[in-house]
């Protein structure tokens, strides 16, 4: 490789190490929170936005791409696409609950029995709900041991700049597939959506991926260890709250210490819900994100290559035009 070759790689995998090791927690419970969970999807996007830039400094035209990369390009893309519809269904899905925490805390602003019924009832309707598991989130594993059965580089000849390219396009599936099997983990609710992968050492990135794997993966199988009905922190928060309120008003707290109870219980529902929303919506901001991120790159080279087709005279509605359209 020339020497600008070697800085343009150097470059790029030295940040993405660096973007790697602020990931890692510096407690404990850190990782299954939804302000973790919005600083791991933001380093993606940075990520993403990283390799378009590489790709636009190698200065490597659409024509000179090996059918392979396209190939995988495009199928990777789609499953991201697909990943991230997963992730967002169940963040609309959590907020839905928290319809149902406003209708309890209104009801309890009341102070009347008829209306702390109608509190308990909202509560029994919360619980349910989130205990219920989405199909889509279900379903990632699949996708997840795709996108590991698209590690293996294709291999490159006579081609500096393909090298280059093949190997910062390994650092961001890594990161790809480990911050979505994080997702896919906390959001399922199992331990069988994490991703445990071997990078080899000659990546300049590849002690801090391991590192913050290790500690992550870890974290995660210990929190699932223990039993605990929730995974998100803002999530099991709230649940711990309504645990408390619910027999507190199960009988109308006509006692004077059941209503001081429940002030107390009612401020921290309060405060608990908005947190667990404001989360959700940071990390629903950041997801969506990533999804343009992704559909405008796949977007530029579907463009790219249609070009180059119509300038080679491929007839439109042909076969090679036909596989461009996935």
């Amino acid at each position: 490789m020339s020497a600008r070759l070697v800085s343009v790689l150097t470059t790029f995998e030295e940040t993405l190490a660096g973007r790697l090791r602020k990931l890692i927690p510096k407690g404990d419970g850190e990782v299954l929170s939804l302000s973790w969970m919005k600083l791991a999807m933001d380093s993606l996007c940075e990520t993403h936005n990283d390799i378009k830039m590489l790709i636009t400094s190698l200065e490597l035209p659409v024509t000179d791409w090996d059918q392979k990369w396209v190939d995988v390009y495009l199928d990777i893309s789609v499953r991201l696409l697909d990943i991230c519809i997963a992730f967002s269904s169940e963040i609309t899905r959590l907020n839905q609950g928290h319809l149902l925490l406003q209708c309890v805390l209104h009801n309890l602003e009341s102070g009347t029995p008829e209306r702390y019924m109608k509190a308990r009832t909202s509560l029994d309707n919360w619980r349910q709900h989130i205990c219920l598991r989405n199909p889509r989130v279900q379903n990632c594993r699949s996708i997840l041991d795709s996108l590991v059965e698209s590690l293996d580089l294709p291999k490159v000849k006579n081609s500096a700049k393909g090298k280059v390219l093949m190997r910062a396009m390994y650092g961001v599936k890594a990161e790809t597939i480990f911050v979505c099997s994080v997702f896919a983990s906390a959001f399922s609710s199992s331990s069988t959506n994490l991703v445990d992968l071997t990078v080899p050492d000659t990546f300049l990135w590849a002690q801090a991926f391991s590192d913050l794997q290790t500690r992550v993966n870890g974290e995660i199988r210990d929190t699932f260890s223990s039993g605990k009905p929730t995974t998100l922190n803002e999530l099991e928060a709230v649940a711990s709250i309504v645990k408390k309120l619910y027999p507190v008003i199960q009988d109308g707290m006509e006692a004077t210490t059941e209503e001081e109870r429940s002030k107390i219980c009612f401020t921290d529902l309060q405060e608990g819900a908005a947190k667990l929303s404001e989360g959700l919506d940071l990390v629903a901001k950041q997801v969506d994100m990533f999804f343009k991120i992704v559909l405008s790159g796949r977007d530029a080279l579907l463009c790219n290559l249609r070009v180059c087709c119509t300038d080679a005279g491929v007839v439109t509605g042909s076969k090679r035009e036909d596989e461009l359209v996935r």
